[in-house]
């Protein structure tokens, strides 16, 4: 008889509470099924007082929600913004939906987001051209917050508004304030590998009510306040519907707990791997508290004696799904010919880079899963790699 194959291990699955069901049944009762309803006006309620900001806006994804802000900003065909170039192309995607030139910033080594010198450098030369960016899209990469302050610094210096991406930072912190309050914009994505989900969908937080104000507008078709329908410019389908709103709602009754469930693993696999040579773990900043949204190891191919693609492979043969970090957007042939400053970071980061399974759901057995097939590579030494206790601290 042959034995039967280990159960998928996924790198960043839903986990829902047992919630969710009971505030789908309501809204399903109450008949408020589309982009209308209580539920849908509860999350945002519930998730502006989460982010700390005045308003939230739900919508069908967070590049949704990046799009709505440029939207706002009246791009031009070639107008420049600013974007982090370690980072999913959702990021920058929004930037080439209306027609405006990315310009892609390396990440620094603290944070793994957009490097502040550069931006500094960037901006100061982009003022003596006489054509600063519109927008600047910071990014908070793998549950960590960016440099805010060095970075809205440098922008309210020539008064280019900052979006901050915090679809994977939800429960993350900057300064003791939450991820994606502090600039103009902040995005955060509910897809389901995302910390908390509603199946898919984002939202757009805000400080500026005029901002809100123009986004729900074009995220409802742009239909004015007419008996008819009337439109004097192109809106989007953007909204979330009342029942994913309704799966939010149970999402967020365990944000707290699926924080720190992600912390805790990453603190494990710290334990458990944290002694074997060429093998490091991306760093917390000092300036924050990341969600640990994936936990994220650093490969030497020299020291550990396996490359960052070995590791991932071997753990595919295992059942076991891994991911390499981002692959730059400046290296992405879609955005090939945009101007990037920068590039050495974020390049190294990807060559090195591996996310492990962190999912909020994991077992110890499946963590031990995981690092024993890491142990098990690293190169053979004249000396023994001290095993660490197993056992869950």
């Amino acid at each position: 008889m042959h034995s039967m194959s280990p159960s998928r291990l996924y790198l960043s699955p839903p986990h829902l509470s047992g919630r969710e069901q009971t505030y789908v049944a309501e809204a399903i009762a109450s008949n408020w099924i589309s982009s209308v309803g209580p539920q849908l006006d509860r999350f945002e309620t519930r998730f502006a007082e989460v982010v700390q900001t005045r308003g939230a806006l739900a919508l069908s994804s967070g590049t949704a929600a990046i799009h709505l802000a440029l939207r706002t900003l009246d791009l031009q065909p070639g107008d420049e913004v600013i974007c982090q170039s370690l980072t999913f192309c959702a990021t920058a995607n929004p930037i080439a939906y209306e027609r405006a030139a990315p310009v892609f910033i390396d990440s620094e080594t603290t944070t793994w987001n957009l490097d502040p010198q550069l931006l500094e450098d960037e901006l100061r030369e982009s003022a003596v051209r006489g054509r600063l960016p519109k927008a600047i899209i910071a990014v908070d990469i793998f549950g960590q917050s960016a440099d805010l302050d060095a970075i809205l610094s440098a922008a309210g210096r020539y008064e280019v508004p900052v979006i901050e991406d915090a679809a994977e930072a939800l429960g993350a912190t900057y300064r003791e304030r939450p991820a994606g309050s502090r600039a103009w914009a902040g995005v955060f994505s509910f897809n389901g590998n995302k910390i908390i989900t509603t199946s898919g969908g984002g939202a757009l937080c805000s400080n500026d009510e005029a901002l809100l104000s123009r986004a729900r507008f074009l995220a409802t078709q742009a239909r004015e306040p007419a008996p008819h329908y009337e439109h004097s410019t192109i809106g989007f389908n953007y909204r979330m519907s009342n029942i994913l709103a309704a799966v939010g709602l149970g999402q967020l009754d365990v944000l707290n707990e699926r924080v720190a469930a992600r912390r805790r693993i990453a603190a494990r696999y710290a334990e458990l791997l944290g002694d074997l040579p060429g093998l490091q773990f991306m760093p917390e900043s000092p300036l924050g508290r990341s969600n640990r949204w994936l936990s994220v190891v650093l490969i030497d191919r020299d020291e550990f004696g396996a490359t960052r693609e070995d590791v991932r492979q071997d753990l595919e043969a295992h059942n076991i799904e891994s991911r390499p970090v981002w692959k730059p957007l400046h290296l992405q042939q879609s955005f090939a010919g945009c101007r990037a400053r920068g590039g050495s970071v974020s390049e190294r980061l990807f060559v090195r880079g591996l996310c492990l399974p962190s999912g909020s759901a994991m077992s110890e057995a499946d963590l031990l899963r995981v690092t024993d097939r890491i142990r098990g590579m690293v190169r053979r030494r004249s000396f023994a790699v001290r095993r660490p206790d197993r056992r869950a601290a």
